[in-house]
């Protein structure tokens, strides 16, 4: 900064050589113009000269300003001037227009992911293609790569902007291995709150870690194979650590056994691996939990019973359940041999296989089950209810609690697998009143509900010490 403008506390300091060259400009010009002036002033035409030159020169100042009120001066870059800047006046904002449209056109969400050179001026290069076609990026979160970099943007492009036109545009632009699809206002959300948010669900449920690492990797295959018979927690065949290959990761679950997630169209980077294995490793350090939360209800026909979530600490409670079953109602719920029913439950009652929900008496005795099991993409719900409490609307209670919590962790659908005379099973699907679709093959029924549409009335399943009491339908 030169001597003429440094600042002293926040002023401006002018030098004294500054005032001594402007006077010495000022006395320049003035004794330029007493030369002329002599010089025209006694020549023969002298004063009519002068008179003249003023005239034109009133003549040309008049027409300047005349021209410059009718909107006709030149151009800022024309003059050298800065253009002038907009008046602010205090107050609120001024309102929006009536129609929106006219003002911006209504965009689409977009989610979309493409590989650049991880050199200056890629990502700059791929965001003014973007501003070309007026797309908004509204975040932007970066993957680093060996060779590159994974950039993952939420775009809203204008509406007639379509998907094939951006990732031209973003190709043009130097991204590769292109990928878009449709987003919606969850995705809104910025990362770190909603990774935080999976954590504290982790945290408070150990049903919630296949759900949380599904939210967290989006559509994706997640399978939880147990650990062999006999074999101790360091045979699995995967590291602690955990192995990463493309589209499939394999993470240590942590009651031993293997968490595979698969997804074969879009291959996982290290950062979704690294975030993936830190659930893991939350869960594996809380070790076993199951919320609290338990609602009493009240039957038709008299008397309360507790709904809570259930664990592998009920095993027992059930196979006791199972004892007071008949036959029949047994065969129904499992298709298979009656006395083989108690090898289900360690795999029916473990949080890494969905989520079981128990009814239970006033004397803590176990007469009904009710299980969301997650199916790789699909999910299959399940219900067992004891003959002496059948009938009695249990098993469409345990249902509807069942389906909210497939809503709230993004299932599209839910299928029951029976025979085509449980009319029980078949009266609870038709009670939720949504969609079905019915499958016969060789006397068993496969329900199918969709859930697009469904209204979540239920309690989320991590809500600590909640207490309900109220009417069960019959």
């Amino acid at each position: 900064m030169s001597d003429v403008t440094r600042a002293k506390n926040g002023r401006p300091v002018h030098h004294w050589r500054r005032d001594v060259v402007e006077l010495a400009a000022l006395f320049t010009a003035v004794a330029v113009a007493d030369a002329v002036a002599n010089l025209v002033g006694h020549g023969p035409d002298g004063p009519e000269l002068l008179v003249t030159s003023a005239v034109v020169l009133l003549a040309t100042v008049a027409f300047h300003t005349w021209w410059s009120r009718r909107g006709h001066a030149p151009p800022a870059g024309d003059t050298g001037a800065r253009p002038p800047s907009p008046e602010r006046r205090a107050g609120p904002p001024a309102p929006a227009p009536a129609n929106p449209g006219a003002a911006a056109e209504e965009g689409t969400l977009w989610r979309m992911r493409t590989t650049v050179r991880d050199e200056p001026g890629s990502l700059a290069a791929l965001c003014a293609a973007l501003a070309e076609h007026r797309v908004d990026i509204l975040s932007l979160q970066t993957h680093p790569l060996g060779d590159g970099t994974v950039d993952e943007f939420l775009l809203r492009a204008p509406a007639h902007l379509s998907a094939s036109e951006v990732t031209r545009a973003v190709s043009v632009a130097g991204g590769a291995d292109t990928w878009i699809e449709r987003a919606d206002a969850h995705d809104l959300v910025d990362a770190p709150t909603r990774i935080l948010g999976l954590a504290t669900r982790t945290a408070l449920d150990g049903a919630e870690l296949p759900l949380a690492l599904r939210q967290l990797l989006g559509r994706c295959t997640i399978r939880s194979l147990p650990a062999p018979a006999g074999n101790d927690r360091g045979t699995t065949g995967v590291p602690v650590e955990g192995v990463l290959e493309e589209a499939v990761m394999r993470l240590r679950a942590p009651e031993g056994g293997v968490i595979t997630v698969e997804r074969p169209y879009l291959p996982f980077t290290p950062t979704e691996f690294a975030r993936a294995r830190a659930l893991v490793e939350l869960d594996a350090r809380l070790g076993p939990r199951v919320p609290r939360g338990q609602d009493v209800l009240t039957l038709p026909q008299g008397g309360a019973i507790t709904v809570r979530q259930a664990d592998t600490g009920d095993v027992q409670a059930a196979k006791d359940m199972h004892e007071r079953c008949s036959k029949r109602t047994l065969s129904m719920r499992y298709h298979g041999p009656v006395g083989d029913a108690d090898r289900y439950l360690n795999h029916l009652l473990s949080p890494r296989f969905g989520r079981t929900l128990a009814v239970q008496t006033a004397t803590g005795r176990i007469v009904g089950l009710g299980h969301l099991l997650w199916d790789g993409d699909e999910t299959e719900v399940a219900l067992l209810v004891e003959d002496e409490w059948q009938r009695r609307g249990i098993g469409g209670e345990l249902l509807g609690r069942l389906v909210s919590m497939a809503v709230e962790a993004g299932c599209e659908s839910v299928y029951a697998v029976t025979q085509s005379s449980n009319t029980g099973m078949v009266a609870a699907m038709r009670g939720l009143g949504l969609p079905l679709d019915f499958q016969i093959e060789e006397g068993t029924l496969v329900i199918t509900a969709r859930l697009d549409a469904t209204p979540v009335s239920s309690s989320l399943p991590y809500d600590l010490g909640r207490l309900d009491e109220r009417t069960v339908r019959d």
